[in-house]
């Protein structure tokens, strides 16, 4: 049995932890799965690098529409996937062999772990750990809906789906998310017959009403969208491809396709460690149960050096919210007597797919919970880009800004953006939650550059009908 003083589970977020500070003390660092964590190699940065020239791709449909003609020679799936993962693998392998080789104070074990108490740990291997403090940063994965044939090797998640040889000519989605509206763009973007399977009748129902209506409308311009559908069976032609059986309001239906996406959600990997063994506290839907400072609870009580962040214990799954998290963590793991609180208030999200979407905040269903129980009046404003300038010279018709707030204060409860750049529109509204900005300073007290696209946003702030505040 080994001691240290910090044991880390996983190595994307929970990897920043190792600080100068702990220099000279034994720290260990275990992941089973690829180094780096999800973000890295399967999530947020490897699909941002597919977008981008999925953007490029879809270009010149766009141009058509202005008069410029442009055409599309092909797309070199290969060579898109080699330089991704050619820069991808050389951050991981180069972080994991400064880890496990360069730092004689930390040992790496690359190979999964369970509890065996609340602090002693055993890995695959049988290697029993210990240590006063102990951080989870095991993350998440992605679910596997229980369907005959979901095991074929045509069968992807997006942990999987980036580094195929070949881009498919038909692929099923699997799913109404993020991931499937992501992926849903770069396949088509790039050429793929896209259909895409949804249980519920929309798509992003997790985002504002007016954003899932209107972003549903969107993608069905773009993708054969199969609302109200489920997967029933999936099964191997003889020519390679796949039969997928659907059901939907009109009966079953069978379509060929060459690879399915499984895109259906996400589960934290909580269950892989064995927090019975350790008397940990779960939440409903599996999450590791924490408290404001990221301490792991037992019975409702924090347990004394045991520590989660990211994915494992948070509702976001989201890298700036880990990032946030192990901020909070490393500060008190090193200074326990002065604790800090992570923050959950306003955080921002954001769907790169075709249009943009990004938020922040309540969506009109809550905020008008939040008013009726607060009596509080809410304004809504909802602006189109096409009322721009801007949006004049895109000749856009499907982006708009969509804002909620307290009417007698004008302080933001949400944004709501859809369309061009709304990752990067919705930034300075963030700011003005986190720092309490009303909207109508927001809008008057400073410039906003013309014919800029953010006037869109000026343009909703000043609709919003608040009351200026002294």
């Amino acid at each position: 049995m080994t001691h240290y003083d910090l044991a880390i589970i996983g190595s994307g977020s929970g990897n920043s932890l190792i600080t100068p500070e702990w220099d000279g003390r034994k720290v260990a660092v275990i992941d089973g799965g690829t180094f780096g964590g999800t973000c890295l190699n399967v999530g947020c940065i490897p699909t941002k690098m597919f977008v981008y020239p999925a953007q490029l791709a879809a270009a010149p449909a766009e141009a058509g529409r202005l008069g410029v003609d442009q055409n599309l020679e092909g797309v070199r799936w290969r060579d898109i996937r080699d330089r991704i993962f050619g820069r991808i693998d050389a951050i991981s392998e180069g972080g994991r062999r400064y880890r496990d080789e360069e730092l004689e104070n930390v040992t790496l074990y690359s190979e999964y772990v369970r509890f065996t108490g609340s602090h002693s740990l055993e890995t695959a291997s049988g290697a029993e750990i210990t240590a006063d403090q102990i951080v989870i940063a095991a993350g998440s994965r992605p679910v596997l809906p229980d369907i005959p044939g979901i095991t074929l090797p045509q069968v992807h998640t997006s942990d999987t789906v980036m580094r195929v040889d070949d881009l498919p000519e038909r692929i099923l989605i699997l799913g109404g998310g993020y991931i499937a509206a992501e992926f849903g763009f770069v396949f088509s973007a790039f050429g793929s017959q896209v259909t895409m399977a949804v249980r519920s009748g929309a798509l992003l129902r997790s985002q504002d009403e007016t954003v899932s209506e209107r972003f549903t409308a969107a993608a069905a311009e773009q993708w054969d969208v199969r609302l109200n559908h489920t997967v029933d069976s999936l099964a191997e032609n003889t020519d390679g491809s796949v039969r997928a059986v659907l059901s939907g309001p009109a009966g079953s239906t069978e379509i060929d396709v060459d690879l399915v996406l499984v895109a259906t959600g996400r589960v934290p990997n909580t269950d892989r460690l064995d927090f019975a063994a350790a008397g940990f506290d779960l939440e409903d839907d599996g999450r590791a149960a924490v408290d404001e400072y990221q301490r792991v609870l037992s019975g409702g009580q924090p347990v004394s050096g045991i520590w989660a962040l990211g994915d494992v214990s948070g509702e976001h799954q989201l890298k700036h919210v880990a990032n946030h998290e192990a901020r909070v963590v490393s500060h008190n793991l090193l200074h326990p007597e002065d604790l800090q609180a992570a923050s959950h208030r306003f955080v921002p999200a954001a769907v790169f797919s075709h249009p943009q979407v990004a938020s922040v905040g309540l969506t009109e269903a809550q905020a008008r919970d939040h008013a009726a129980q607060h009596g509080m009046d809410l304004a809504v404003a909802v602006q189109d880009y096409g009322s721009t300038a801007y949006g004049w010279a895109m000749e856009d018709s499907t982006g708009f800004v969509k804002l909620l707030a307290d009417r007698s204060t004008g302080q933001l409860l949400g944004a709501h953006i859809m369309g061009h750049e709304a990752s990067m529109l919705v930034q300075p509204l963030v700011q003005a939650m986190a720092f309490g900005l009303d909207a109508h300073s927001m809008a008057r007290g400073q410039y906003w550059i013309h014919p800029a696209l953010t006037e869109v946003v000026e343009n909703a702030l000043l609709s919003l009908d608040t009351k200026p505040q002294p």
